[in-house]
């Protein structure tokens, strides 16, 4: 059963399939309106193809960027609305203006004028068409829901597939129009202007939440520029999510392979049903696009809606796909010269192939944004849909190259009284023959995709225990649960009552000021987070990222600290030196002895480079229970006599090193890690609080200097008691907390440099939030 019973109102699904029915009459025209070009102005077949693929490889081209802008968009009406308003507007505009075509104008000038207004409709497209998609992947979080809302979309956009078609009789009608180029010159101003009004619909009537006060990442020109990069990383982490992968190019092979050949269905019933006769083609060919449309309206889509709750989204698809081969092959023989009613008889099975593919695959890509979001801890409708439609986008530019390169091969030519032999049958053989190949590749790609029902349904019930987590702080992972409470004295609660008054009726700018004096001064240590969005434990580090943030870094600390040796994390310490930075260098302890030898000698070998001022032999490895404290003490004897002129310590947190003496012993230093955070203690206290746990340890630590090696203040997430998140109170616990120690003349390492969006698995969204630069690179306060 589906995760959620919440149903999305009727009026909003409505909503949403006006946008559709405006997404498809813009291009459902164009394909119309494009006859033209080479039946009536002379466009040879490598103008047709230019046409067709230069501006959609535009439109395919800035899809991701428009995808980026509308996910990070922070707005009192949501990401998305205001895209959407918009881009209907340059759209209807320009969509007219294009089409101002005049036959007394020579081709070329014909050629460039289309073709620059082109480029202009289809940045409008982009605009409209990324965060318009979006929108509908936001509606529902529910399995079947989201297939019946793509369903009633299509159901309403595919009257678009209905209309379209009669244009042709419009525009070869003489007592309509004197000509058809003056036909498409009026046709186009009224779909731009009603179906530029149909494009707003979904922006004025389907809700949306502010995200003024979101953390996305900012949207300056050079936050843009960096999304390029983005952009091109987010390609490589959707094509490694393996069902998405296999959407994308089933759609793409499908989707070219079928718009290929879509714009011969009039050369082929004007040249092959009736000899080149356009006037005797008649209705035939509107009754081709409208009886196909027809039956995808009322047959195919509530056929495949029903097949997909019934026997799976998957299982639909094939089925759909293989209903559709039969269509293709048929039309090879039901295309007969003096009988073009028998065409008619391939379209129930035809109008499968295109008519089933949006609505299921759609609905199928929202599944694979729940397992993203699953993955990664982000919401990224607008970069998904955008590569989702950037192949559906780039195949149809393909498509177009194509159409021009097979028109020329076969040797059609649209202004001459008759075909070259071969020319026409050459056509039909494509027609048919090119989407049966597209159409058997997809079902090849699709045979194992394995997002069903019961994995979708998984991945929501992990991801609603996640949500409902935020309502219940006390099931938040934390190191620190089983801490032995401290109490603050009436000396420490004079002491908070201090630092309080510190910030107190101080503004956002006045802490960010405080803060920014911090930052100036430097730190003494910080702890080092190697990577970026999409990457997780065990992922190959660059020496290019590590590099770069290094450099970003470096001017703020004296220190930093690395937790692993191994997986590329070893460049850390020779490029920390490069920088003349001081390291604290650790080898990553568990329970795969393998993975810990490789560390441990890893450790050794950077140390005897002249890499590690400090050798950290495992962290928090006894509060995770992965090792026993036999155990730790025996991998510190092994690197301990290895290094005889080095420092070598253990990291754990306060609590467990003030219980452990023999640990403490076998250290030269003692390293404590400190949280105020995770034991609930409220922003106002936590300065003190820090100061008393490292009082805590000191008093266990036999002599020995104690250093924080880990404290820190998340500026979003999950609330943890008393403990809030947000940007002031993380800049405030930054401040107090280096004063004091810089006062004190304690050794602190900051935790952390940039946010760690893989943590996200293990301590809930708070937990990729500590960082004081962002995911982005980009310094958050």
């Amino acid at each position: 059963m589906s995760t959620t019973s919440k149903t999305v109102p009727m009026g909003q699904k409505i909503a949403f399939g006006m946008g559709m029915l405006a997404n498809q009459m813009f291009p459902a025209s164009l394909g119309i309106f494009m006859v033209v070009l080479v039946q009536n102005l002379g466009f040879p077949g490598w103008m047709w193809g230019m046409v067709y693929f230069l501006p959609r490889v535009l439109d395919a081209v800035t899809d991701p960027i428009m995808g980026f802008i509308s996910d990070n968009t922070k707005s009192v009406w949501g990401r998305r609305k205001q895209y959407v308003f918009l881009g209907a507007i340059v759209m209807g505009v320009t969509f007219s203006v294009m089409w101002q075509l005049y036959g007394e104008n020579s081709v070329n000038y014909n050629f460039t004028y289309f073709l620059l207004c082109s480029f202009g409709f289809y940045i409008g497209l982009t605009i409209f068409s990324v965060p318009y998609v979006a929108m509908g992947y936001e509606m529902s979080e529910d399995f079947h829901e989201r297939t019946q809302i793509m369903a009633i979309a299509q159901w309403i956009g595919q009257w678009a597939w209905v209309i379209a078609p009669w244009f042709w009789v419009i525009m070869y009608e003489p007592s309509w129009f004197p000509s058809p180029e003056a036909a498409t010159r009026q046709l186009s101003i009224w779909v731009g202007v009603i179906f530029a009004i149909f494009a707003m619909v979904p922006a004025i009537f389907i809700p949306s939440k502010s995200t003024k006060n979101e953390n996305f990442s900012p949207l300056t020109f050079s936050a843009i520029g960096d999304s390029v990069k983005q952009i091109i990383k987010g390609f490589k982490e959707a094509f490694s999510s393996r069902p998405f992968r296999k959407l994308c190019i089933s759609t793409f092979f499908i989707f070219n392979a079928f718009n290929t050949v879509a714009g011969f269905v009039f050369f082929i019933v004007v040249w092959h049903l009736f000899s080149g006769d356009a006037g005797a083609a008649g209705y035939w060919t509107p009754i081709f696009g409208s009886v196909g449309a027809l039956v995808t309206t009322f047959i195919v889509i509530p056929i495949v809606a029903w097949m997909s709750k019934k026997i799976g989204k998957k299982n639909a698809f094939m089925v759909s796909q293989g209903i559709a081969l039969v269509g293709y092959a048929s039309l090879w023989f039901l295309f007969v010269p003096g009988k073009p009613w028998m065409f008619i008889f391939s379209l129930p099975f035809h109008s499968f192939g295109i008519g089933s593919l949006f609505v299921l695959m759609m609905s199928m890509t929202a599944d694979v944004i729940d397992l993203d979001e699953l993955n990664y801890g982000v919401r990224r409708e607008g970069v998904f849909g955008a590569i989702y439609w950037y192949m559906v986008k780039f195949g149809f530019a393909i498509a177009g190259g194509l159409s021009g390169l097979i028109l020329t091969v076969v040797g059609f030519d649209g202004n001459a009284a008759v075909q070259p032999e071969g020319a026409v049958e050459g056509l039909r053989l494509f027609f048919s023959g090119l989407p049966m190949l597209g159409t058997i590749a997809a079902m090849y790609l699709m045979h194992d995709y394995d997002v069903d029902e019961n994995r979708a349904n998984e991945i929501r019930a992990e991801l609603e225990k996640r949500k409902a987590e935020k309502l219940k702080p006390e099931n938040i992972y934390t190191s620190y649960q089983e801490a032995p409470p401290i109490w603050l004295s009436e000396v420490d609660k004079a002491e908070v009552a201090k630092l309080k008054s510190k910030f107190e009726g101080k503004s956002t700018a006045d802490i960010k000021a405080m803060f920014a004096q911090v930052l100036e001064g430097g730190f003494h240590g910080l702890c080092f987070s190697p990577y970026l969005q999409g990457q997780n434990i065990g992922d190959t580090l660059s020496e290019e990222q590590i590099r770069r943030r290094m450099e970003i870094i470096a001017p703020h600390t004296q220190w930093v600290r690395s937790f692993s040796c191994t997986d590329g994390n070893e460049l850390i310490p020779k490029i920390a030196r490069e920088k003349g930075l001081k390291t604290m260098i650790g080898a990553w302890l568990g329970t795969d002895k393998a993975k810990n030898k490789a560390e441990i000698e890893q450790l050794i070998l950077l140390a005897k480079a002249g890499l590690v001022d400090i050798a950290v032999v495992g962290n928090e490895v006894l509060l995770r229970g992965e090792l026993t404290e036999a155990e730790v003490l025996q991998y510190l004897k092994e690197v301990k006599q290895a290094l005889p002129d080095v420092q070598v310590s253990y990291v754990d947190t306060y609590f467990q090193l003030s219980q452990r003496p023999d640990v403490v012993e076998a250290c030269d230093l003692v390293l404590a890690n400190c949280y105020p955070f995770w034991e609930g203690c409220s922003i106002d206290q936590a300065p003190v609080y820090l100061q008393k746990m490292h009082e805590m340890v000191k008093n266990s630590a036999q002599g020995k200097e104690v250093i924080i090696t880990e404290t820190g203040w998340p500026d979003s997430g999950e609330a943890m008691h008393a403990a809030l998140p947000s940007p002031e109170n993380a800049m405030k616990y930054l401040t107090a907390s280096n004063e004091w120690a810089q006062n004190e003349g304690i050794a602190l390492f900051n935790f952390s440099s940039f946010d760690e969006p893989w943590k996200v698995h293990h301590e809930g969204e708070v937990g990729q939030s500590w960082g004081i630069w962002n995911k982005n690179e980009t310094l958050k306060y």
